[in-house]
């Protein structure tokens, strides 16, 4: 396909016979030779709004100033398709604008069971460039790593990263994120602007990522 590809394949294994290799799907992924490095040591906690490890994305932004992200005392397993209706409405706005932004939120985006997080479709996020997945004590993480979802992820190069609860490795800054401009409130998300951009780095060989103020 002249290009690094996804493959997904199911074995069928009897006894006595020989194995049976099916090939289910085959997806070109689009490579990013762009070399990011994250000196943890040198990081500016105060000024940090989000230093994850683990996760899949590789790259440095300076453009995106938006992020939308959810109050977490607010989340209700029971009203999470409400959610999913509020962000597909901000995400079409910004898209009308052509913004790119952060998404912050509990549990598995675009999981299917409602109880576990927020059943978006990918349209839905669509203009999210970096998306984020924390835990809640009631709610411990599991990344969505579905064939689809990990297509979209990688071939668009959109971040994703997943931070446990209470996980003492990773910094989620919601008190930075209090004191921006709110651009927009729902039942439970706000849009924030920061005045100025964010530095995004996202470190694709050590799998740390970086997003801090300039």
């Amino acid at each position: 396909m002249g290009s690094p590809v996804e493959i997904e394949y199911a074995i069928e294994m009897k006894n006595g016979e020989k194995p049976i290799l099916y090939l289910l799907q085959i997806k070109p992924l689009i490579k990013i030779d762009e070399d990011i490095e994250v000196n943890i040591e040198k990081v500016d906690q105060e000024n940090a709004l989000l230093l994850i490890k683990g996760g899949m994305g590789n790259g440095h932004l300076t453009h995106v100033q938006d992020v939308i992200y959810m109050d977490l005392d607010k989340f209700d397993k029971n009203q999470t398709k409400q959610m999913a209706k509020e962000i597909a409405d901000l995400n079409k706005k910004l898209q009308t604008e052509d913004r790119e932004y952060i998404l912050i939120g509990p549990g598995r985006w675009g999981t299917r069971d409602p109880f576990i997080g927020i059943p978006v479709f990918w349209s839905q996020i669509a203009n999210a460039r970096i998306i984020v997945e924390v835990g809640l004590k009631e709610l411990p993480l599991e990344a969505s790593l579905g064939s689809h979802f990990f297509h979209n992820v990688t071939s668009m190069n959109v971040g994703y990263f997943s931070a446990p609860y209470r996980s003492e490795s990773n910094i989620v800054n919601l008190n930075l994120l209090s004191k921006q401009k709110v651009i927009n409130e729902t039942s439970f998300f706000k849009h924030i602007r920061f005045e100025k951009p964010l530095d995004i780095k996202m470190d694709g060989k050590s799998r740390v990522t970086l997003v801090s103020t300039q």
